[in-house]
């Protein structure tokens, strides 16, 4: 009966392939957002395992909002590695691997993701309240595109770092990705970064950049949360976690542009308008959710992954079920810490190779946000928002942000808050803002800051 399938129209009931079909269509979701999810950890100090586990019930809390009708997979968003590299910062030890400088820094900064979750869920209400063209308004690509371009410049400076511990293997992981990127086919195209770390690795192996001893040491079972990352323990009010908040959560305005574009290309692909049914208003507060549950759990912040909607585009399986196998699958292998070793021995200089393209790719995608909009700079009002943002969001970073007392209190805003702050208060005051957002069409693409 399969063989007579029609796969040219898409199929929206997967369950029409049987159920060993499905469990492979499932792993290769689950593949398609595996190079990228396990690199934010890297970039961060978080854990692997525990980043599994929050992209898988991620995925499963955002499918129960939209009531499984939107084929999503929901993975580590790489916007947020700006904030992270503000409040705790990654620095390569004297054997190249990279390590958090402070420790005791993480479980704020995953304070502030869960914060910024808690942002979606109020612009969820105000659409569910006003109308989305309305509040859209406030969150024009003259806001957003200059805002991701600043974060791919503010990262930039890392990744140069981290080549500098092994030129060789950056080198060829940039490389790879390039030309998997460029030339490849099929899934080859999807995977760039998944290809990269692996060919680099062999390289790393050959040449010995490779340590296993940790490898041996770790078990093969284990509980994936940490308390030493989660951000539940770290909502304290201190002075410390009211800076981490005002660090991070502005980025949720620039992954919430993300999370838009990526809705209207999931859309475009399966043929089904996902913005008017289940509703912007419900993706948003599912991704929202979602990214709440990853800060307090000690995971990097949730995000809709472009990677899984090329793979919808290339298989014509549109099935959201598909998706919450992926899910399970990723889930399942969260609790194996073997694994989270092996994917530690990864050197510093293979991440450098990978962020060098990627960084550099989050801001061509800020750039690739406004020429797509058809952002006017030949309009003075559109040059001065875009221009305060990218120099305060640099300025500012370069000394540290701005710091002041509230209440007695020292709250320290970092260049991408006050870039945030200052975007959309311009943008508010300055007469001529005439964005209109159209609900009804598959605009923007997808811009998706994993890459």
């Amino acid at each position: 009966m399969s063989e007579k399938i029609d796969y040219s129209k898409g199929i929206y009931d997967a369950r029409q392939l049987g159920t060993g079909r499905m469990l492979i269509l499932g792993l290769q979701h689950m593949f398609a957002m595996f190079g990228a999810t396990v690199l934010v950890p890297l970039l961060t100090g978080l854990s692997v395992s525990t980043t599994l586990l929050c992209a898988g019930l991620g995925t499963l809390l955002f499918h129960l909002v939209t009531k499984g009708k939107v084929p999503a997979f929901l993975g580590s968003s790489f916007a947020y590695l700006g904030g992270f590299s503000i409040v705790a910062p990654m620095l390569a030890d004297a054997d190249g691997n990279l390590t958090v400088a402070n420790t005791k820094m993480l479980p704020y900064a995953c304070a502030g993701v869960a914060l910024s979750g808690i942002l979606y869920l109020l612009v969820s209400l105000l659409i569910s309240t006003f109308g989305i063209r309305r509040i859209m308004k406030f969150f024009p690509p003259v806001v957003t595109g200059p805002i991701i371009i600043s974060i791919g410049l503010i990262l930039a400076p890392s990744a140069i770092t981290n080549c500098e511990s092994n030129w060789l293997l950056a080198f060829v992981a940039l490389g790879t990705v390039i030309v998997c990127n460029i030339w490849g086919k099929g899934m080859v195209k999807i995977l760039p970064i998944l290809i990269g770390v692996l060919v680099s690795y062999a390289v790393a192996l050959v040449t010995g950049a490779v340590d296993f001893q940790t490898i041996g040491a770790a078990a093969w079972f284990g509980i994936p949360l940490h308390k030493d990352s989660m951000g539940l323990f770290a909502i304290d009010g201190s002075e410390t976690f009211i800076s981490a908040v005002f660090t991070i959560v502005p980025i949720a305005l620039a992954t919430m542009m993300e999370h838009i574009g990526d809705i209207a290309a999931i859309s475009a692909t399966t043929g089904k308008n996902y913005i008017r049914d289940p509703g912007l208003n419900k993706t948003l507060l599912g991704d929202g959710l979602a990214t709440a549950m990853a800060g307090l759990l000690g995971g990097p912040a949730n995000t809709t992954y472009g990677e899984n909607t090329g793979v919808l585009a290339l298989t014509k399986i549109y099935d959201p079920l598909v998706i919450r196998i992926a899910a399970v699958f990723a889930m399942i292998l969260s609790f194996c810490p073997k694994f989270e070793a092996v994917i530690n021995t990864i050197p510093s200089g293979i991440v450098g190779g990978i962020s060098f393209v990627l960084y550099g790719m989050i801001s061509a995608i800020g750039v690739r946000n406004v020429v797509e909009n058809k952002v006017d700079f030949t309009n003075s009002r559109n040059l001065i928002i875009a221009a305060v943002i990218l120099v305060c969001a640099l300025g500012f970073n370069s000394v540290g942000g701005i710091t002041f007392a509230i209440a007695g209190v020292n709250i320290n805003l970092s260049g991408l808050a006050i870039a945030a702050i200052a975007g959309i208060l311009l943008n508010a005051i300055l007469p001529g803002n005439d964005y209109e957002f159209d609900e009804g069409s598959n605009e923007p693409e997808s811009a998706s800051l994993r890459v």
